[in-house]
């Protein structure tokens, strides 16, 4: 796997900035690897692995969110005069137990992102063969157009759902939307956008805020304490210098290949803390 990513892949994810600094993706197993994915939580990765290892990653993935999967799974083979073949399927992810709701007529809160993102993926490929096959068939040409711009806009239309705080429990928190108020809540934003004059453009929201997340239980004064620790100044920011030092004291600070550079921040921490200890002292 290594030689094909390093012959195919390795460059293009150099640029996209998706690989370490030492330019090499690492190897590591698939438990370890599962770890990880959960710790990067800001994203800014990819991720090569055999079909197995991938469903096997993003399974566990999707058990600790409780959800049954973000992403699609997409296999890509070419017919023998060329023509690109795509599946789509939902990444894997198993949540028996809100079935189980379902069928007791409990209330659920299912994330569907892994399963219409497949689907967004088949309307879209089976859009292009049908165009491809018959190009100079105006009425197959403006049926193109307009699957696409309701898949990109159903695209659209379910992550801006999620990024106003709307989405489902996995993702929301408790506050989140059940499996049926989250179904209908994207049905009335994509009917709201495809309803906009061709001028208009719906709103691209930025990413939402990390108090949607089930997992953020974050100490708001702990932070205030860890803040003014390295606000050396008492400015109410924390300059460059600041944020090197505080990265070294938390054991985080990326590794420079030039030593010196590394004995400059130490030199600099040093004596901050007899700074501190002087002033303290008088």
């Amino acid at each position: 796997m290594k030689e094909v990513f390093d012959r195919h892949y390795k460059n293009k994810f150099k640029q996209l900035g998706l690989l370490p600094a030492d330019g090499e993706l690492p190897h590591l197993i698939s438990d370890a690897a599962t770890m990880q994915i959960i710790r990067w939580l800001d994203g800014n990765f990819g991720m090569a692995a055999h079909n197995y290892d991938g469903d096997m990653l993003t399974d566990e993935v999707a058990q600790v969110h409780r959800s049954p999967g973000f992403i699609t799974s997409n296999l890509i083979g070419k017919t023998e005069d060329g023509r690109l073949i795509k599946e789509f399927e939902a990444s894997h992810g198993t949540v028996a137990d809100l079935w189980n709701m379902h069928l007791e007529g409990k209330e659920t809160s299912l994330n569907p992102l892994g399963m219409t993102e497949a689907l967004i993926g088949a309307i879209t490929h089976s859009a292009e063969l049908e165009y491809d096959a018959n190009r100079g068939d105006i009425e197959v040409q403006r049926r193109h157009a307009k699957i696409l711009n309701w898949c990109t806009t159903l695209r659209q239309a379910i992550h801006n759902t999620f990024r106003y705080g709307q989405g489902t429990r996995d993702m929301s928190g408790p506050e989140g939307f059940t499996t049926e108020d989250f179904v209908a809540k994207v049905a009335w934003r994509l009917d709201r956008y495809l309803s906009m004059q061709e001028d208009e453009e719906p709103p691209v929201l930025s990413e939402p805020s990390r108090e949607y997340l089930r997992q953020y239980n974050v100490d708001r004064d702990a932070v205030q304490a860890m803040f003014q620790k390295y606000d050396k100044d008492k400015s109410g920011t924390i300059d460059f210098d600041e944020f090197a030092r505080m990265l070294v004291k938390l054991g985080v600070a990326p590794i420079s290949k030039d030593v010196k550079e590394n004995y400059k921040i130490d030199e600099m921490i040093d004596s901050s803390s007899s700074e501190g200890e002087q002033k303290a002292k008088s």
